[in-house]
This record gives structure tokens, sequence and C-alpha cells, in this order.
């Protein structure tokens, strides 16, 4: 099993490469469906992968002065607070069988918007281009930190969305943003909170080590890989096979 899970996170690792989607939204049905792993633990898992896949992009853009300290630290002021109170929910309740239902909602609606984002960047950045005519520049810092709390619930439930639907939420308030600073600033405030999240999980015993051990040993070389195919595939394309496998996913899963 562990073999294999090394082939799926080489296989995960080259599409978050290629499409830069965050690992949530890739990994956690493939640990459902695949793996038949329990909702909780599959959301855990997935949680340290994502953690720790991304651990070393978010040094990176720091590095080459990607990232805008000041937007991801407004967004982390609303998202960790607001994935603590949901682990301290969950550890209240004793995270029993009366969150399956939750945390099933909460993914397939995370895996859908996901699959949105991915398919309409062009659309939602026009938008935000209108919407910052009528936004004035005061009301974006707690806009930000909304934006951030709802996030923060919905990683913490789903493990999706820090990625993919993280950047839509910076790129929505800030458009003018260079593709390098959205990506960094996305990666920058996904680490921390995944992390977080992560943490709440393992002390929930949610987690299967073994399997992010074996899912990293993949992803790594994996991503190297996806990055070197983007010069080959037409991103159009591979926007719209990610799109509706992310979509009939969330479908299903809500189903």
């Amino acid at each position: 099993m562990h073999a294999q899970a090394t082939l799926f996170g080489l296989a995960a690792g080259a599409l978050i490469g290629a499409t830069g989607v965050g690992a949530g939204s890739l990994v956690t049905p493939l640990l459902l469906g695949v793996f038949r792993l329990d909702l909780p633990v599959a959301i855990g898992t997935d949680l340290w992968f994502a953690a720790l896949t991304k651990l070393s992009g978010a040094v990176a853009h720091h590095r080459h002065g990607h990232v805008d300290r000041r937007i991801a630290g407004l967004m982390l002021a609303g998202s960790l607070p607001a994935a603590l109170a949901t682990l301290v929910a969950m550890h209240a309740s004793g995270a029993d069988k009366a969150w399956f239902g939750v945390l099933s909602l909460a993914l397939g609606a995370a895996l859908l918007l996901t699959a949105a984002a991915v398919m309409s960047r062009g659309f939602w950045q026009r938008l935000a281009l209108r919407l910052e005519a009528r936004l004035p520049p005061s009301r974006k810092p707690g806009l930000t930190i909304a934006l951030g709390a709802v996030l923060g619930v919905l990683v913490t439930l789903s493990s999706v969305g820090a990625g993919a639907i993280g950047s839509l939420c910076i790129l929505l308030l800030y458009p003018r943003l260079t593709a390098r600073q959205l990506v960094g600033t996305d990666i920058a405030h996904a680490v921390p909170l995944t992390l977080v999240a992560g943490i709440g999980h393992a002390a929930l015993g949610h987690v299967d080590w073994p399997l992010v051990l074996a899912l990293l040993v993949g992803s790594v070389p994996g991503i190297w890989l996806g990055a070197q195919l983007t010069r080959f595939l037409p991103e159009r394309m591979t926007r719209v096979l990610l799109s509706a496998t992310l979509a009939f996913a969330g479908f299903k899963i809500i189903a």
C-alpha cells in the first residue's frame, strides 16, 4: 500500500506542479476513494501532506520577495482563530460520527468551489477589477480578515481550500498583485493554517503518519516533474480536465 501511495503522491505532485492547485483538493478524494480511509483520517492526513508539501515553496517565495506580509498577516488573523475555534468544537463534542455529515458537506462544497476557481480564474480577475473601483481601501483589511476566517473553518473541516480558494479570496480583494505575489502570499498563508489544523486533527488521532510519509516521497519529485510539464501541456486543457475531476468528486461526496 505504501508503494502505491508513493506512486499516487508522484501523480498528485505532478498535478500540483503543473496547475498550482493545492494538495488538499487532489489528495483527499484519493485517500477516500483508493485507500478507503475514514473521512476524518483522510482529512487529517491530507492536512499534514499539504502543509509539508508547501513548506519549501513558502520559504522559496519568501526569499524571492513574493510574499505580501501584510495581506498574509490579515488572512492569518482571521483563519487561525477560526481554525482553532473549529478544532475546539470538534474536541468538545468528541469528534464522533455526528461530525461526519458536516465534514462530508464541507469537503464536497470545497471541491466544487475549487473547481470553479480553477476553471474561471480569468473571470474572477475581471470581476475583482470591477469591484476594486467600488470598494474603499479602508474596508479591505476587515474583509481580508473575514475571508480568512471563512477559509479557516473550511480548511479545518475539509482540508481543501488553502490553495485555489485561498488565492481566489486574495485575488478578489487585491487584483493588482502580480501572479508571483498572489501565489507566494497564498502559500505563505496556507502553511501555518494547514499546520494548525493538522495539529488539531493529529490530537484527535486523525492522521495516518506512514501514509503521509509515503505520499511525500512521491510528491517531491512529482512537483518538479509537473513544473517541467507546464512547458508542453496546454494550460486550458489542463484546467478543464482538473476542474471536471474536482467537480465530479465534489458531487459524488455530497450525494
